[in-house]
């Protein structure tokens, strides 16, 4: 049995402890049920009435957001509407979008930070690039410990203040410009110099290092590389029980509570041609994120989609998995980008989001 550093369990017990006395109680049935792939009880109704055909390629990288995907795909909400659904899994949105353009996919899951950036651009461009994508489904929103800076015990770092003059270790920018130093480079980068500018924090003062992924992170934290680490779940569990980390930031507070984090994209070509098949995906998909509002089957499904054993997923800190999208939410995540000069402006103004958003 892995041992747990006391701040971290303390922590952690704080936290999850309702959250794991509901994982606990639900009964093995109720797991299997989702994992065998059977139909989620009281999701049918979820179920495009129009039966089609086709196949839909979806590109995801695989994490807590995107449960819900595989939820529905396991439950046979895809199969029960005609459709073929395949997941691909992808490392990084560029290389999600560069097979979104080619047509490889026709459906991708990405954070709302590199995607409407990637709009934008091309939007700026005069659409050159050819790439011009609609919203199909909100996938998942931030909630309270699910976005943190957290730093070692001991560090002296308490209070957000404290990381004036102090380096935060984040994951690597992928489409979102650092060009000028301090600049925010992704969804997390903005939602934390939010809730830091919130709080009076000399913006100019706080130093972000971009390192290789949530493993790198903890040995960078670990190794006193960096004071402090910003990070999202699984890495935030796994960071409070290796290290006994501590937060110091909620993220998600504020102008950023509920903050909406990842969606599903496809090209506006692709809706156009094939609608039935988009709105049979999108039906069956809403199964998938209203099977999410019950804790233990999304918690089974971080078995298959991340590799975490049962044990560390029943205290991951879960996000909120909406079943509709919701404009003016959307937009926030824009204003945000757009208030840290993290997204460029379509003719003099910001990339619309209720234009994007496929009806």
């Amino acid at each position: 049995m892995r041992l747990v550093p006391a701040s971290a369990r303390a922590r952690r017990d704080r936290r999850t402890a309702s959250r794991a006395r509901l994982f606990l109680g639900v009964t093995a049935v109720a797991v299997l049920t989702v994992v065998a792939g059977c139909r989620v009880p009281g999701t049918a109704g979820g179920y495009s009435s129009q039966h089609v055909s086709g196949t839909i390629n979806v590109g995801a990288i695989p994490g807590v957001g995107d449960v819900p995907l595989y939820l529905a795909l396991q439950s046979g909400a895809f199969r029960q509407t005609g459709l073929t659904v395949h997941v691909i899994s992808y490392s990084s949105i560029s290389s999600e979008l560069r097979d979104l353009q080619a047509g490889k996919i026709q459906v991708a899951y990405g954070d709302y930070g590199n995607m409407f950036y990637a709009q934008a651009h091309a939007l700026a461009a005069g659409g050159k690039n050819g790439l011009n994508m609609m919203i199909v489904a909100d996938g998942y929103d931030a909630a309270p410990n699910t976005m943190e800076v957290l730093t070692l015990p001991n560090s002296g770092i308490v209070t957000p203040k404290n990381l004036q003059g102090k380096t935060i270790g984040t994951t690597e920018p992928q489409l979102m410009s650092m060009s000028t130093a301090g600049q925010p480079y992704s969804l997390e980068t903005v939602a934390t110099q939010s809730v830091l500018n919130n709080d009076n924090v000399d913006l100019t003062r706080v130093h972000w290092l971009p390192v290789a992924s949530g493993p790198a992170l903890i040995g960078a934290l670990a190794d006193h590389q960096v004071s402090a680490i910003l990070a999202t779940e699984p890495t935030i569990f796994q960071a409070e029980s290796q290290l006994g980390a501590v937060p110091v930031v909620d993220s998600a507070t504020g102008a950023t509570a509920n903050l909406p984090l990842d969606g599903y994209f496809a090209l506006r070509s692709f809706a156009s041609k094939d609608g039935a098949q988009l709105d049979a995906f999108r039906s069956a998909l809403e199964t998938g994120q209203a099977a999410a509002s019950q804790q233990a089957p999304v918690r089974a499904a971080l078995e298959h989609s991340v590799g975490m054993s049962m044990s560390d997923a029943s205290l991951v800190t879960l996000g909120i998995y909406p079943t509709s999208v919701n404009a003016s939410d959307l937009q926030r995540v824009v204003s945000l980008m757009f208030f840290f000069n993290a997204i460029p402006s379509v003719n003099g103004s910001q990339l619309s989001v209720q234009g994007m958003i496929y009806h």
